[in-house]
Formats: structure tokens, sequence, C-alpha cells
């Protein structure tokens, strides 16, 4: 049989979650053997010839079940079922594709984008695999889309992987991200953390001139999405930057900021900036911390000057 898309996968690799913890890498042989692939649909590679088709379709599959929040990454490479994903395998559907996703308000937030303030709108779905040829727009127009949509894939991965980080980690992938920004110049040792007992709340440090003379203060908290920084977290990195007598604070999380907290952000005299996970994870795909260019594609146009006669 030829092998299945990444949406008739999506069942199959949710169920095979069911019994705990399992490899992203034993979950595609399992597909693999599950549809009876021959050898060389196997080994079938995609245009890029850098990844095998079923490989790239079952982590699509499980990345689409992760944004539903039918399973959870655990650690690298490794995912289980959450209890919404069990609710759903104790009665399961037919199928699980796009449009069954589409009931889960995490996914549809996901697909919408930052950009699309309208609730209860679902996204137009682009199938990420090699057949698929048509989704109604030009093919100018799917292949932004599927940029896009790429790149919103990579960064929920990125905020996915620095929440399985170890704190001091986390700490230092920050100060990497405003070094790599252009804060502190050229020189290396222009930034550091210093998370520790006794901190004060601060969790590194970036000296903008040779001297120290000006510093910008980082806090850095791992929190899941639910859990929302409040005030008395940004009155208290105010108080530790103004103790520190710097006037630049940066606090960055993985979850997102309360009204409240950015008011008075914006309110006390201290310049402090607050980074959410989106703004976090959008920062690190442009300046490249944590990413790199895996594929480059060249989109040719006619060049009309070419054919202009005198």
């Amino acid at each position: 049989m030829p092998i299945p898309d990444y949406q008739t996968l999506m069942l199959p690799v949710l169920e095979e979650s069911a019994n705990g913890e399992v490899k992203i890498g034993d979950v595609v042989h399992k597909m693999a053997d599950r549809f009876n692939l021959t050898p060389e649909e196997r080994q079938q590679l995609l245009p890029s010839g850098k990844q095998t088709v079923i490989s790239n379709r079952t982590h699509w599959a499980k990345s689409y079940l992760s944004h539903a929040r039918l399973v959870e990454r655990t650690k690298h490479a490794h995912f289980r079922i959450t209890q919404l994903g069990k609710s759903v395998l104790a009665n399961p559907p037919p199928k699980i594709n796009i449009q069954f996703l589409s009931q889960f308000p995490e996914f549809l937030a996901f697909h919408a984008g930052p950009n699309n303030s309208a609730e209860g709108v679902a996204p137009a779905s682009i199938a990420l695999d090699v057949t698929t040829t048509s989704s109604g727009g030009t093919p100018d127009e799917v292949l932004k889309s599927t940029v896009k949509q790429l790149a919103d894939e990579l960064r929920a991965e990125l905020l996915d992987r620095l929440m399985t980080t170890a704190p001091s980690f986390f700490e230092s992938a920050v100060v990497s991200l405003l070094l790599a920004m252009g804060y502190g110049g050229a020189r290396e040792d222009a930034g550091k953390t210093i998370g520790k007992s006794g901190d004060g709340g601060l969790d590194g440090v970036i000296d903008e001139d040779a001297l120290g003379l000006d510093r910008v203060y980082i806090q850095a908290k791992r929190y899941k999405a639910e859990n929302k920084i409040g005030s008395p977290d940004v009155q208290a990195f105010y108080g530790a930057v103004a103790a520190a007598k710097a006037n630049k604070g940066v606090f960055v999380t993985t979850s997102g900021f309360s009204p409240a907290a950015r008011q008075f952000a914006e309110k006390v005299p201290v310049k402090l900036v607050l980074i959410d996970g989106e703004h976090l994870t959008r920062l690190m795909f442009l300046y490249n911390v944590g990413v790199r260019v895996h594929e480059t594609v060249y989109v040719k146009k006619l060049d009309e000057d070419f054919f202009t006669e005198d």
C-alpha cells in the first residue's frame, strides 16, 4: 500500500503512546510495520534527501497531536499521551485529522497565529507532505503559507525544548540571545549568568560597555503557558534592578504576563522589557539562537530586464 499521509497516521501515533512514554524514532518503525511498507517505501526520501517520507509524516502527525494537547513532550525525541488524549482513545473516532483536531481550542489558537485575533475561526490547513498539491491558493501563496507553518512549528518546538532543559540552561540561553541581538557589542565576555541563591531575583547581566558602566539585568523564568507572570514578580524584579543601581532590565518567560504586570512595567522609571514565550521564540528564530538553517530553497522568477528590447 502507498505510504500513508500524516493525517492517516495521527490516530495510530496516538495509539502507540497509549501505554506511556515512547520514542518518536521507534514510533516511525512501528508505523512502517503497521502499514506493511515495503523496504523501498521505508527508505523513500523527501526531495531534500535528508529524511524519509514515513519519518517526516510521523513527526508531523505527532506535532499536530501535540498542538491539540493530546500528547506532550517529555524529553528530547520522546513523548507521551495526555489525559485528554486518553479520553479521545476511550471513545476513538474512525480517524483523527485536521477537522477532528479543530474542536480543541489549543489547536485552533496555534494555527490561527498571533496575527489572527478572530476567535472561533478555524484556520486554513495546508498538508505538509510531498503528495499534497491542492490547497486553494496560488503556488506562491502555498509556498509562503507552508514556510510560515514550518516556522510556527519550529518555534513551538523551541518552546517545548526550553521547557525540558535545566533552569541554568534557560538562563544561559536568554543571555546568548541578547548577545546575538547585539547587546554588549562584540565582546565575548559581555554577558554572563548570575542566577544563584541570594541573587536578588537577577539571573543574568550584560555589560553594554567595556567598563560595565551601563548594564542590562535579566530575569528568566520557565513557566507553563497557563501560569502567567503577575505584577508581584515584576515588582520584585524592578526592586532588584533598582538595588543594583541599573536602569535597564529584561524579564523573559516561557509563558506570558498578566495585564497588571505589563501596566506596572510601563509606569516605573527603570526601563523594563517583558518578553513572553511567543516573543522569545520569534527572537530566537530571527537571530538563529537554538536553530540553524537546515535547507535553502531558491525561488526564481523571470528576468524581465533580460527580455527588454531597446
